[in-house]
């Protein structure tokens, strides 16, 4: 490790804002539950949709259901997946399962076919899962499985034992729901103690997105969930009663982390959104008068480019941030124009449980002079950044290679995975995939993925940076560059736009587009085809999918070159 690492610089950065000490003590989410309800037990601590929980009640319910799993002989060790969306019967079964012993293993509901890996690979003992919305999905994968809990207010039983769990289904409506849980209410008053994981106890298995190939399961361990989790509270100041409105889905890392355990951590209020969309969310905001929220960028512009968007549904907000997907600088312009509001990003993985870097409420993050890029953050005060080169040797600052991250935050490995395990966490280190650069200040630039770089004739061309100065076009509302083959250059770059609310279709061209870009890139940087289309494939946690374009460019080309040969 460098010594121009180990100064830390970031820590000078933040001058007298450097938290103390750097490193918190080891901790677990159950504990700091604990925590909360000792000195905030009577504060909300769950608001959905006309519904709430004061934090004593949230632990008394989540104690109730662990009895349930319990005598369902779910028990240390076992892993429970959960199948919904944002919802109190997610947040009650996450601590429910961790206080019968269990594991988490929240499951994106837009996964289907991808299913059979993740209960594989998981070994999933029990299910929690909405009846009207998801189950027939899961149908396939949970006929064997003993625990099946439906968050629903009917009975459904899968060769085990009845699994009720009374609650909402779909989007809710109307406030006035029967808020009595049958199980709950069975359970409520049973003699049941808790178990006490340690902070090296398993409490998380986070499948990666697979957004460059198979998914990975990250094991996290009570210690690294509790550890981000308290550094989000910490690094953004957060006071107890906070409201934090559910931007990002809590099955995402960002949404359980970031969101759902930081509210834990901090006693704050989780406006709980049952799935995003513009108009809801907007409403949402206005209603209950968040503090914080945090997301993808994706869904910022998305919420500004809706026919309601106003200033005053950002009123009550102390403080946004941006992550899980890169943020451009232009969307940063952009959203405090309309708001006032300064958007602030952070930097994470799945691998990290979330943030490892971000930028201080007090600060703003730079942009670099030379590409355009914002910066995403400092690293958090007990987190080692470095960027190494090929061959694993660390670079001083503004030198660009990848990012390597260490610290509590970190898993120690991937689910039955020894050789990924190897390869991407050598020592305890997490080896991102990502190319990126830090300056003499400690700030961290992203410039990109290591697998998304296009050599066009020779000449290296980051994504990124092209689509920073597409976010820039007053005409355009999000981008996304890929490299396809060409046979003279080797790969092409090629660009794919969505227009802004109000821009005409006919007042921009493919080559305005382009010589847009030539304007402020060099002219191989430059995209030399842009195709327009009415929305990006994006995951559901807002990751735009360069793949699905990259493989849809080279399919269209194909489809080209095979007409222009028959046309012969």
């Amino acid at each position: 490790m460098s010594d121009w690492c180990e100064t830390r610089p970031w820590l000078a950065t933040l001058g007298e804002d450097a938290p103390r000490p750097y490193r918190l003590e080891a901790s677990t989410p159950l504990a700091d539950l604990s925590d909360t309800v000792e000195h905030h037990g009577e504060r909300e601590a769950i608001s959905y949709y006309g519904f709430s929980l004061t934090w004593s009640q949230f632990d008394r319910w989540s104690t109730a259901f662990a009895a349930y799993l319990a005598a369902q002989g779910i028990t240390r060790g076992d892993r429970v997946g959960i199948y919904d969306q944002n919802t109190p019967e997610f947040a009650l079964a996450a601590f429910g399962i961790w206080k019968a012993g269990g594991t988490v293993v929240p499951l994106n509901p837009m996964y289907r076919g991808e299913l059979e890996h993740i209960f594989s690979t998981a070994e999933v003992k029990g299910l929690v899962v909405s009846k009207a919305t998801y189950l027939d999905r899961v149908k396939p994968y949970a006929q064997s499985l003993p625990v099946v809990v439906l968050s629903d207010d009917l009975s459904y039983q899968v060769h085990g034992p009845e699994a009720i769990f009374s609650g909402f289904a779909n989007l809710p409506a109307t406030p006035e729901l029967d808020l009595v849980h049958e199980i709950i209410e069975a359970y409520l008053e049973t003699d049941f103690t808790p178990f006490t994981p340690l902070p090296d106890d398993d409490a998380l298995v986070v499948f990666t997105s697979g957004t460059s190939g198979k998914s990975k399961g990250a094991l996290a361990s009570h210690g690294n969930v509790s550890n981000n989790a308290r550094q989000t509270v910490r690094t953004a100041a957060f006071a107890p009663g906070d409201g934090f409105a559910t931007l990002a889905p809590l099955f995402h890392i960002t949404g359980f982390v970031s969101q759902f355990i930081a509210a834990v951590a901090g006693g704050a209020r989780l406006i709980l959104n049952y799935r995003f969309a513009p108009g809801p969310m907007l409403e949402l905001c206005r209603r209950e008068r968040p503090t914080y929220m945090v997301g993808p960028a994706t869904v910022y512009t998305a919420m500004l480019a809706h026919p309601d968007f106003t200033r005053d549904h950002f009123s009550s907000f102390t403080r946004l941030k941006s992550g899980g997907a890169p943020l451009p600088e232009g969307l940063v312009s952009k959203f405090e124009d309309r708001t006032g509001l300064y958007l602030a990003q952070g930097y994470g993985l799945t691998e990290t449980c979330a943030q490892a870097a971000t930028v201080p409420t007090n600060l703003r993050a730079p942009v670099d002079e030379n590409s355009g890029n914002l910066a995403c953050g400092l690293p958090q005060a007990d987190t080692m950044i470095r960027i190494l080169d090929a061959s694993g040797q660390a670079l001083g600052p503004n030198e660009i290679g990848e990012i390597a991250i260490s610290g509590p935050q970190v898993i120690s490995e991937y689910l039955n995975d020894p050789q990924a395990t190897a390869e991407q966490i050598p020592g305890g280190e997490l080896r991102t995939g990502d190319v990126g650069f830090m300056d003499c200040e400690g700030w961290l630039f992203v410039v990109d993925r290591m697998k998304d770089m296009i050599n066009a004739s020779g000449f290296k061309v980051w994504p990124r940076e092209v689509e920073d100065v597409l976010y820039t076009h007053p005409a355009i509302q999000e981008a996304a560059v890929v490299g396809i083959p060409d046979e003279y250059r080797g790969e092409d770059v090629a660009a794919f736009v969505t227009l802004a609310p109000g821009a005409e279709a006919d007042a921009v061209s493919e080559s305005d587009i382009i010589a847009y870009c030539r304007e402020h890139l060099a002219s191989f940087k430059a995209p030399h085809r842009v195709t327009f289309i009415g929305e990006l494939p994006k995951t559901t946690s807002g990751k735009i999918l360069r793949r699905t374009l990259r493989e849809d460019a080279v399919e269209a080309a194909q489809d080209a070159r095979e007409a222009a040969l028959s046309s012969d």
